[in-house]
């Protein structure tokens, strides 16, 4: 074996006639919650349910500001209507347009939609989306009948409504179209001018006996408003359609009040000063679903915590006690848990809706039903923590210079588990909306002369009616399902980060 000569110059010591001392630490210690931000930070997942959940916290609270309704505001009208905003919907993007599908229309039916827009100026129909020819036969012979698949605009489609007034409201109504150039009230028809076949206030045309419209030589309606003054309800001077040389009368006389034909799209913006303008459309009670969907999570988030509260503090010093004592305690209160777990939520919820909301009314007796068995999982986990810490050698050492029962369990154990009962809270908050959301939903607890509306009574809402108006049930659906999906991330994040096992592991 060969060595290599290193020449002797290439040495020297590094501390050579050095006094050397310990030096102070560069960097700061991390704390354990400092620690646990940092895991919870390397989780994207749980990064970005929070993100969401923040959006959806803020949405809750500003929706209801933001919406130019309130959720007392109720139109009877506008039911289970569609998402429309006018300025978008005139730049024909496709949505927001209040579009509503109308399948299998005939020629008859297309005159009768082409009609609303030539008396109104508001043309309902959107787009022709699919045609159909079929064969049949009629009177011996073989002829070719097509109907159509159209969108029609829902808000522009319902037109004409009839409605009775007082004199005062009618006249009023008057100076208000003179004010603002905008018809509502439109020229009566005698449903004796349209064969009797319907006192439908859209038909302001002559029709054949099978309610087909007439059209003149140029293909024109023909109208049929009346011109009978001596049914007159009261002498009309405000704005007149077109064609109108005086001789229509705009209002039908009844005992004290007229009867009028009006078109709604413009009544509407007489009654609240605005265009309809539905982000997310109307529900059941004609309630603005985005403003109702805010009412509604900002109730149930409250309330959610609101219950996991009391019920972190009643399971806490509970636990606390079972596990501390241990012995014939723990084995008391333990049973006493049991027989309280075993009592089925629904019934309770049931039977104080039944007998103890009179007293303590609707929210008050809700509540009860959620503290009466909810804290019992909070106290389980309690009792493990204080288990596991109160054999530890700083519990011994604190029991040893004299400190007191009290200040042992909430001083010295308490603060060791409290990451994971805060945890655990947040895992329960997501499991007390869903069930206040199931009780409203079907039915058992009502909160909206309280709250307004729930998001359960959305759903509900939106139920009956999903075939026909799905958007009902969709955006309430969407909100409920994120805010249960990113509350459990959330939770499962904390619980991750809060583990102590996983304490300066780096992943």
């Amino acid at each position: 074996m060969e060595y290599e000569k290193i020449p002797a110059e290439q040495f020297r010591f590094v501390q050579e006639n050095e006094n050397l001392h310990d030096k102070a630490l560069q960097t700061k210690s991390k704390g354990f919650f400092a620690d646990a931000m940092i895991r919870f930070g390397k989780n994207k997942s749980s990064v970005i349910a929070t993100w969401i959940l923040a959006f959806l916290l803020l949405y809750a609270i500003v929706a209801p500001i933001l919406s130019p309704y309130d959720i007392h505001t109720q139109d009877s009208i506008y039911i289970n209507f569609p998402p429309f905003i006018r300025s978008v919907a005139d730049k024909g993007l496709g949505f927001l347009d209040g579009a509503k599908t109308m399948d299998s229309q005939n020629d008859a039916a297309m005159l009768a939609w082409k009609a609303i827009g030539v008396e109104t100026g508001l043309d309902p129909v959107l787009g022709i989306t699919g045609t159909h020819e079929t064969q049949v036969k009629y009177r011996g012979q073989m002829i070719t009948r097509t109907t159509y698949d159209i969108e029609v605009n829902a808000y522009y489609a319902k037109d004409m409504i009839y409605k009775t007034f007082s004199y005062a409201e009618f006249e009023k109504i008057q100076q208000w179209q003179n004010e603002t150039g905008i018809q509502v009230i439109y020229p009566w028809v005698d449903p004796k001018d349209i064969s009797d076949i319907s006192d439908n206030p859209n038909i302001w045309y002559q029709v054949d006996s099978k309610g087909v419209a007439v059209l003149d030589e140029d293909g024109n309606f023909i109208p049929v408003y009346s011109t009978n003054t001596a049914k007159a309800g009261a002498e009309y001077n405000s704005l007149r359609i077109p064609g109108d040389d005086g001789s229509y009368i705009y209002s039908y006389g009844k005992s004290g009040s007229v009867q009028c034909r009006i078109l709604y799209y413009n009544y509407y913006q007489y009654l609240y000063g605005r265009e309809p303008a539905y982000l997310m459309g109307t529900n059941a009670l004609g309630q603005d679903i985005f403003c109702g969907i805010g009412v509604g999570a900002r109730f149930s988030i409250l309330f959610a915590i609101l219950v996991s509260a009391i019920n972190l503090t009643i399971g806490a010093i509970y636990g606390a006690i079972e596990g501390y004592y241990g012995g014939w305690v723990d084995m008391t209160l333990e049973r006493i848990s049991d027989i309280l777990s075993g009592v089925p939520f629904v019934v309770v919820t049931t039977l104080f809706q039944l007998h103890l909301a009179q007293r303590v009314g609707v929210v008050g007796s809700f509540l009860f039903a959620f503290v009466l068995t909810g804290w019992i999982g909070m106290a389980a986990l309690t009792r493990r923590q204080f288990y596991r810490f109160k054999g530890q050698e700083f519990i011994l050492a604190a029991r040893t210079l004299g400190a007191s029962d009290g200040r042992l369990m909430f001083k010295h154990i308490f603060p060791n588990g409290i990451g994971s009962i805060i945890t655990s809270c947040a895992l329960v908050i997501p499991g007390v909306i869903s069930s206040e959301t199931s009780m409203t939903y079907l039915g058992i607890v009502n909160l909206q002369d309280f709250a307004g509306t729930t998001i359960g009574t959305l759903l509900s809402q939106g139920n009956s009616a999903v075939t026909t108006a799905p958007h009902a049930a969709l955006y309430p659906s969407i909100y409920l399902g994120l805010l249960m999906i990113c509350f459990n991330l959330f939770g499962n994040g904390l619980r991750d980060a809060f583990n102590p096992t996983t304490r300066g592991i780096d992943d």
